[in-house]
């Protein structure tokens, strides 16, 4: 199995206890002959029911670490894939907002003052040298700044 077998959730009960009833009830409203297993092509439209938008290569990635070749889903598997995506989604929104925490002139960009007035305001004593190394080490385009999809691809 993948990892997203041994993933913990830390949710008061009674919101977990929610979402299993959800999860539960989507999955029962895709397996109409009754078989215990849901067609993979209904994947998609059960996560945009749940609010979650995920990438193709999620759905991929997850499916393959998951799903046998022309096997559907159980609802072990599929429980799986929708929370593994839940905390993804979720963790991506999070990181968005230190993004824009980050972005203190709301340009879009993580510029190198922007970082050194953040590690000043936490207290943090940053030679410009370190600052300046973190923003080469996520900055893939070269133009000197990090950019949204530059800081959700460093944090993954």
């Amino acid at each position: 199995r993948s990892e997203s077998s041994r993933l913990e959730l830390h949710l008061p009960k009674s919101t977990l206890t929610t979402m299993m009833q959800e999860l539960k009830e989507a999955f029962d409203l895709f397996d109409t002959n009754g078989t215990g297993f849901i067609d993979v092509k209904d994947l998609k439209v059960v996560m945009r029911a749940m609010g979650i938008e995920p990438g193709k290569e999620d759905i991929q990635k997850l499916l393959v670490d998951t799903v046998r070749e022309g096997s559907g889903l159980d609802y072990a598997d599929f429980l799986n894939i929708m929370t593994a995506l839940m905390v993804r989604f979720d963790s991506k929104e999070e990181n968005l907002k230190s993004f824009q925490k980050f972005d203190v002139d709301g340009t879009g960009t993580i510029s190198f003052q922007n970082l050194k007035r953040v590690a000043e305001e936490l207290g943090e004593n940053m030679r410009d040298e370190e600052l300046q190394e973190m923003i080469d080490f996520a900055d893939e385009d070269g133009d000197g700044e990090i950019s949204k999809k530059e800081f959700l691809r460093m944090l993954k």
